[in-house]
């Protein structure tokens, strides 16, 4: 098994868990929250990554929170690989952030609106870590064998791609379960984003509105569906996240959740 793999905990467990608030808004509720699914990981046997954005460069409001920036972002960051000792993921946004943030994370992540930004995802992929790339809201599944390739290019096969449902109408995002099995033919571990594939962009005029209720309906489906990976965003006071209030988890419902799905993953994969 290589390290890559040991992350994720491939061939190991049936699900790996990429979990974590939105942004970081303080070490303290980062904290909270890794300490709170690693130990619900833990008792349901799943691999865990802890999640959390240092800044949110896509909001839909200019005077929206976006988080303490790179430097200090990062410091948190580290507490959480040090004091909980969970691995750990973040957004990078411009092809400057990119070798500063992998020095400390390991796993960067390409936003969904900068799928398709080469620099970027070429940046990502020479620093040898793992790469996030979340399909766009805009671009057929099929289409993500580009971005792939884009980071393979590099010499680095660590590439894994998220789904997070696609722009249809008006202020919705809609869920096409049958892009989870293209994307499973371009060699590479496939994520179901829980939370935001339940998001409503800009529904709520200056921020987006969301239905968090479906959520375990979502992520039963995309496990039986056959993704390697779940990724959701969760926080002890939901409604009051400074970003994505309106699609987060409680706390309390990440292990009935994590712990129906691995079941079904167990069920999928043959597992005794």
């Amino acid at each position: 098994m290589s390290a890559a793999d040991n992350i994720l905990g491939t061939g190991r467990t049936p699900l790996f868990v990429i979990a974590g608030p939105c942004v970081i808004e303080s070490a303290e509720l980062c904290l909270t929250v890794a300490r709170h699914v690693k130990s619900v990981c833990e008792k349901l046997g799943l691999t865990y990554v802890f999640k959390a954005s240092f800044d949110k460069a896509n909001r839909s409001s200019n005077s929206s929170f976006r988080g303490p920036g790179l430097e200090d972002g990062l410091v948190v960051l580290k507490r959480i690989k040090d004091e909980v000792g969970v691995p750990v993921l973040t957004d990078v946004h411009e092809v400057a952030q990119v070798e500063e943030a992998a020095a400390i994370v390991d796993i960067l992540q390409v936003p969904a609106f900068l799928a398709r930004q080469t620099d970027l995802l070429l940046a990502c992929g020479k620093t040898g870590r793992w790469v996030n790339v979340k399909k766009g809201q805009f671009m057929a599944p099929q289409e993500m064998s580009n971005a792939a390739e884009k980071v393979r290019s590099t010499g680095n096969k660590n590439v894994m791609l998220t789904e997070r449902g696609t722009f249809f109408g008006y202020n919705r995002l809609v869920n096409d379960f049958t892009s989870l099995a293209v994307m499973k033919e371009f060699n590479a571990p496939v994520v179901f984003d829980v939370t935001h594939s339940t998001q409503q962009p800009a529904g709520l005029g200056s921020a987006s509105g969301g239905n968090p209720q479906y959520s375990p309906l979502l992520a039963r489906a995309a496990v039986a569906a056959g993704v390697d990976g779940l990724f959701l965003e969760c926080h002890p006071r939901p409604r009051d996240a400074k970003s994505d209030a309106a699609t987060m988890l409680g706390l309390e419902e990440v292990e009935p959740l994590l712990k129906a799905c691995s079941q079904i993953a167990v069920l999928r994969n043959g597992w005794r």
